[in-house]
């Protein structure tokens, strides 16, 4: 059967086309011989071919012109549905008709033919014609028996993964029907939560309840769930993977149907869970008025275009609709990556938006001003950084003159350059640092805090000290990790547990605040509308989460369970392998209590203190003497005392200050 299969699949199509043609020849003729049978008896059966011999020439000449009109052989078998049993119906009904009255009108032995006889012809015609059609499409899928989910078991292919869907409405019915043409998995049975379907069968599958899914797996041998539920909440899809974590199987999720219309994604591209699921917290609606009103008709610039919070405001900004978008990124291939993406959507959508991809260093004061002086910027968004807590630890210098002298530089062409609005995307780990990077982040905010103090401020390393006047609205945005960036855990749990484990973790306690990238970008375009200057935005991050158990969820979600002491026959295990230089067990949002509402309920206002800018002007100084002396006691004896909170918990472990220590000794 199955070279019988493979070698009429491998026809050449024209041939498949005639072999077509000459059975529904056949079929035709069968069914005109059947009609005049039920009409006239069994007492002749080759009675009709001898008295009507010029009406069967004639059926084959009237319904075969008619059949190749309507498509019919423009249907490919193994992908036969109710599109073309509709073409068949109507294909059938004309020919029946136009042999009718062909055969009235030729007025040949009109009298003797059984005016019923076109009536039988009709729906005999239909069902073996029609009928035939559906069991090829069977033969070809490997399916003939798909009306009982057990008969469908045994037809499996040791190389078909088993599945079941959760979910049994239009989606999940959808997804089996894409599922059965394929041969990678064979949908087993559905679950769903609702009551009066559980226990029936839809689509020849056996419906369960979530109660039941044990029992479903030890029937079914069901390896996967796949969740068809595109519409439902996250606090919703959380629960289902609540319960789905106590079963060893594997979860997998479908594209939302909307992203498969707009062609973001195929049918095919079933994923893994979206750990956002996992948070539980469905996002609170844009408010348009926030969004548009630094963004749309504006000149807008992003720093740090190709990193993972800057690609993703690039992405929300054209959704906005602005005149220009300058992309400023110093990696060649993040700039390139970005700007061909962007570059797609606005032909796409045949948007009116200038996209300029700039390669350059935040390090490059004349650079920053000459683009933001040229192009006549109004909005820069500052999103360039290093932000690798260990990286960063073990280049001191690099990270001082990046976070710190970089956004001094952004921010003083910005000023220079008349933009109305900046805004820095910071982080959770400027406050209260116990690392390198946060405190050049809290330096970095600090920067901006100052300068938002003066009208008329000169400028650090302008020997001219030639006041330039402030029209520039500085704000901050500080937030905690975001799922799926460069460097998250996310990402490097996934290959851990692909490569067979073990999944590292840095320390059982260790939590963290997380939040979508896109979450997080949309809130940072509202929040940087909002401010007045010199305004520090928190955004609601919601409640901590345990790296540990995250670990554990995504191991369970892929269809193993965790090796541990209470199970040693586990499939993957957890190992901790210590916190890494610099870094927090816990990590915070605000360094004092001075905290206030805004008008957005995920947004909040953080008072901060700071200090003036003449001061910090020359406390900067000295920071940077020491950077540049390579005087590291001396950067973390000033980071102390300029860094509220900043308590560093090791000794110093830069690379090169550690290699010129050990020469010199």
């Amino acid at each position: 059967m199955d070279r019988a299969r493979a070698w009429l699949l491998a026809m050449p199509k024209s041939r498949k086309r005639l072999l077509q043609v000459v059975t529904d020849i056949l079929l035709v003729w069968s069914a005109l011989w059947l009609a005049f049978l039920v009409r006239l008896g069994v007492s002749d059966i080759w009675g009709p071919f001898e008295k009507y011999t010029w009406l069967f020439i004639l059926a084959p000449v009237v319904s075969i012109p008619v059949f190749i009109r309507m498509g019919m052989y423009r249907a490919v078998m193994r992908y036969f549905g109710n599109d073309a049993l509709i073409a068949i119906i109507k294909a059938v009904t004309l020919s029946s008709l136009v042999l009718a009255g062909v055969s009235y009108f030729l007025g040949v032995h009109a009298q003797t033919i059984p005016r019923t006889v076109i009536f039988n012809y009709w729906f005999l015609a239909l069902v073996i014609i029609g009928g035939l059609r559906l069991c090829m499409r069977q033969y070809f899928m490997g399916d003939w028996f798909t009306a009982s989910p057990y008969n469908v078991l045994s037809s499996i292919s040791p190389h078909e993964r088993r599945v079941a869907v959760y979910g049994a409405g239009v989606a999940g019915n959808q997804l089996v029907a894409a599922l059965r043409m394929g041969r990678h998995m064979r949908p087993v049975a559905f679950i769903d939560d609702d009551v009066s379907i559980a226990n029936r069968s839809i689509a020849g599958l056996h419906v369960y309840s979530p109660a039941y899914i044990q029992a479903m797996i030890d029937k079914t041998g069901a390896q996967e769930v796949l969740l068809a539920l595109p519409s439902i909440s996250r606090s919703r899809r959380r629960e289902i993977l609540t319960l789905l974590e106590h079963f060893p199987i594997h979860v997998r999720s479908v594209p939302n149907f909307a992203d498969l219309a707009s062609g973001k994604v195929k049918v095919e591209d079933i994923r893994e869970v979206d750990i956002a699921d996992l948070l539980g917290r469905d996002p609170v609606p844009a408010d348009p008025h926030l969004l548009r009103g630094c963004v749309s008709d504006k000149v807008v610039m992003v720093t740090g275009a190709g990193g993972s919070i800057g690609s993703e405001l690039c992405r929300q900004i054209i959704a906005l609709k602005p005149l220009v978008v300058i992309l400023y990124e110093h990696s060649e291939f993040n700039l390139y990556s970005i700007h061909k993406e962007l570059q797609a959507k606005v032909e796409c959508s045949a948007m009116s938006i200038k996209l300029v991809p700039i390669l350059g260093s935040v390090s490059n004061a004349r650079k920053l001003l000459d683009v933001m002086s040229s192009w006549k910027v109004q909005t820069l968004y500052h999103a360039a950084a290093y932000k690798q807590v260990p990286l960063v630890e073990h280049n001191i210098a690099e990270g001082v003159y990046n976070n710190v002298l970089g956004t001094l530089y952004t921010a003083q062409a910005a000023l220079c350059a008349g933009v109305s609005n900046f805004v820095l995307i910071s982080t959770d780990k400027a406050v209260r640092p116990t690392n390198i990077m946060g405190s050049t982040k809290r330096l970095a905010e600090m920067v901006l805090q100052a300068l938002s103090s003066e009208s008329a401020p000169t400028l650090f390393g302008d020997s001219s000290n030639i006041s330039h006047v402030n029209k520039t609205r500085f704000t901050m945005v500080r937030f905690g990790n975001v799922l799926g960036s460069s460097g998250s855990v996310i990402p490097l749990f996934r290959e851990q547990i692909k490569a067979g484990g073990p999944v590292t973790v840095t320390h059982p306690d260790i939590t963290r605040y997380f939040m979508t990238i896109p979450e997080a970008a949309q809130l940072v375009i509202q929040a940087g509308a909002m401010g007045v200057g010199g305004d520090v935005f928190v955004l609601d991050m919601g409640d901590p989460i345990k790296i540990v158990d995250l670990a554990e969820k995504m191991i369970q979600y892929s269809g193993f369970s965790v090796r541990s002491e209470t199970n040693p026959h586990g499939d993957i295990a957890i190992e901790f392998s210590g916190l890494r230089p610099g870094e927090k067990l816990y990590e915070e949002l605000l360094i004092g209590e001075g905290v206030a509402e805004t008008d957005h309920p995920m947004i909040m206002k953080a008072n901060e203190e700071y200090l003036a800018w003449p001061l910090f002007k020359a406390r900067l100084s000295e920071l940077l003497d020491a950077v540049d002396e390579d005087d590291f006691v001396r950067l973390r004896q000033l980071l102390t005392e300029l860094v509220t909170g900043y308590c560093p918990e090791q000794s110093i472990v830069d690379w090169a200050y550690k290699q010129k220590h050990v020469t010199l000794e």
